[in-house]
């Protein structure tokens, strides 16, 4: 199997790398790993494509290639050109959750978005940060692995993909489950608050509205969300 690692954070983010080892964990050394991601960071820039420019690629280490472009391009670059045998392309893991509304907004499910419409299967991986905790990314990676086990084995039908949100449990709360679930249809907290002529977003992302039994709720109740997306 050849699979494609990429993200929203950068290639040298924390969270691809725990990626990668969460990758070398479920599936051994038969799987060829691919890192197509961007060079700088690229959180919140959706599905933003590149066609008016020349978009640089540095090889950076065999089989690891860093993209001046966003998410969505390093996907299209990856199967296109860079990693055409690719079976699977993974986004993440992206340090805050990717719920709900966040999924249109997001670089890093917009780069399995673009694979599902070019008929590869994708998931995006994305870590709920509860009250500003720094996140442990060993318990993070086992938790992913525990993911990708059962995920990698069940294709999303063509036209859809998998968005995964990892809870951020307290220490000694039960081990999260994992629960499919639809996606939340409540908007994100829309507070702002003025400066003079300016408006700052101050909305509170764990104050969110959200619907029972999908992914907001699901996440922000400590399991693990795994939803179904559709095109």
């Amino acid at each position: 199997m050849t699979v494609v690692i990429t993200n929203d954070d950068g290639i040298d983010a924390p969270g691809i790398r725990a990626l990668r080892r969460a990758v070398e964990l479920v599936c051994g050394a038969d799987t060829a790993i691919a890192l197509a991601a961007p060079q700088e960071q690229y959180s919140g820039c959706g599905h933003q494509v590149t066609t008016s420019r020349p978009i640089q690629v540095q090889q950076q280490a065999d089989q690891e290639f860093a993209i001046a472009g966003t998410p969505a391009d390093c996907t299209r670059l990856a199967l296109t050109h860079l990693v055409p045998d690719a079976q699977w392309v993974l986004s993440g893991i992206n340090p805050g959750g990717n719920l709900g509304a966040d999924v249109y907004i997001s670089g890093t499910v917009a780069a399995v978005r673009e694979a599902a419409f070019h008929r590869i299967p994708g998931i995006a991986i994305s870590h709920y940060i509860n009250r500003r905790r720094a996140i442990d990314w060993e318990v993070a990676i086992a938790r992913t692995a525990k993911v990708l086990d059962k995920l990698l084995h069940h294709p999303p039908e063509p036209g859809t993909f998998w968005n995964v949100n990892l809870p951020h449990p307290e220490a000694g709360d039960p081990e999260p489950e994992l629960i499919f679930c639809p996606l939340c249809t409540q908007p994100l907290p829309a507070q702002y608050r003025m400066d003079g002529n300016y408006f700052l977003y101050a909305g509170e992302y764990g104050s969110r509205a959200r619907d029972p039994e999908a992914d907001v709720d699901v996440c922000f109740s400590g399991n693990i969300a795994v939803t179904q997306i559709r095109l």
